[in-house]
């Protein structure tokens, strides 16, 4: 049971209803076994009253343990009547996961718009799970077989996180980092590369004094703690496949300084992890894709890659 990991419904209006049952037919006969909190008459699968239920019947059906909508969902168009079924989802999951009945939790994609219209007041998905995790500090990893990247500021604008980027943020999320590199990943002794914020890293000062006000000050501080991180490295060279093999983590100033190399590199595969919760949590590397919601056209495979992880994280954690 402690392995059962609880998916999420995401935004029903969505890509999750098919990616749900799509993951499901890959993994169905895999030692991945989850259950879905959604709302059973509008996703594949069959409705369970208890995890134990869900467990034994895995194989042949998805699991789902029920989350009534509010309306039938119409693909393509997300209703905010619908916004407090997959809030509600989400803080079950984290419930199921903090009361140890489940191994971990893997949320599909949801839509911050669709949940802002109905009062959410956080920027995102990690915020919200750090909040309902008692108010720890998160930090949001992603992770690909070939690169993982760790951005200190995250869903903000550009500006404001070049404002609001300062040497104790950036010690605080390479902390966490390294720590769980090193309790959820396996890596003994994690090496951090760090960006620097500027072209060519500042180039000593004339394209930018943040390297040396800023990131260099937090660099000697997790030296002085035993952390292996680099100085501020050119963001332009840091990500090709030379400079990649002698990292464990980037560690990125902003949110696309880091999402773009790892999407670009394998989209498909990409896994958003968040760190510093007292719970596992992945989920795909994409959106809801509005778009193509309801034309059985999605690809599951960074859902299912989101899985595997999740599974792998609950066995190995120390």
């Amino acid at each position: 049971m402690n392995n059962l990991l609880a998916l999420t419904m995401g935004d029903p209006a969505g890509i999750a209803p098919e990616i749900s049952r799509k993951a499901w037919e890959v993994l169905r006969h895999s030692p991945v076994r989850f259950v879905l909190l959604a709302d059973p008459r509008f996703y594949h699968g069959r409705a369970v009253g208890s995890l134990r239920e869900a467990a034994d019947i895995f194989s042949e059906a998805l699991p789902i343990l029920p989350v009534p909508l509010a309306v039938a969902p119409r693909p393509g168009a997300p209703d905010p009547a619908n916004a407090p079924a997959v809030i509600a989802s989400i803080e079950q999951a984290v419930a199921l996961a903090q009361s140890g009945q489940v191994g971990g939790v893997v949320t599909n994609p949801i839509s911050k718009t669709v949940l802002y219209a109905a009062g959410f007041r956080h920027p995102g998905h990690t915020e919200f799970l750090g909040e309902l995790c008692g108010g720890v500090e998160t930090v949001m990893m992603l992770v690909s077989p070939q690169l993982r990247v760790v951005p200190v500021t995250i869903h903000v604008g550009l500006r404001a996180a070049i404002e609001s980027l300062t040497a104790e943020k950036i010690v605080a999320t390479c902390r966490i980092t390294a720590q769980a590199l090193r309790r959820n990943f396996g890596v003994a002794q994690p090496r951090l590369a760090m960006a620097g914020l500027n072209p060519h890293a500042g180039e000593n000062g004339a394209m930018g004094d943040e390297e040396a006000r800023i990131i260099q000050p937090a660099v000697e501080i997790l030296r002085a703690e035993g952390i292996d991180v680099t100085d501020p490295l050119p963001p332009d060279t840091m990500f090709t496949p030379g400079a990649r093999a002698g990292y464990d983590v980037a560690i990125g100033m902003y949110h696309d300084q880091v999402l773009i190399p790892i999407k670009t590199l394998d989209r498909d595969n990409g896994v958003n992890v968040t760190l510093g919760l007292p719970i596992i949590r992945t989920s795909p590397d994409h959106g809801t894709a509005f778009d193509i919601a309801g034309c059985n056209v999605a690809d599951p495979s960074s859902l299912i890659a989101a899985l595997r992880l999740a599974h792998t994280l609950t066995t190995q954690r120390t």
